[in-house]
């Protein structure tokens, strides 16, 4: 949605509703995921899936971004595991 006009400027669907929230971040980034278990990565300005991984769970926390030695990462609780994810610059 664009926060200035309320106009939605695109949309993801999903299967099924999700239980958890998306994470966006600075790098015109989105995450999120689906209770099929994928974990998924969208470009901010076109909803264009960049990325998806199946976990083999489903999950119903929010991802987290976290830097760490100067490199940032994004992880998610899916099941009884924890996904860690490094994020890489173009």
């Amino acid at each position: 949605m664009n926060p200035i006009n309320d106009k939605m400027i695109w949309e993801f669907r999903l299967k099924s509703t999700p239980w958890s929230g998306i994470l966006s971040i600075a790098g015109g980034l989105v995450f999120g995921v689906s209770n099929e278990g994928n974990f998924y990565v969208l470009d901010a300005r076109d909803g264009k899936l960049l990325w998806d991984f199946q976990t083999g769970a489903s999950m119903e926390s929010n991802p987290i971004s976290f830097l760490m030695d100067g490199k940032q990462y994004v992880a998610i609780a899916a099941g009884r595991a924890v996904f860690v994810f490094g994020l890489t610059g173009n």
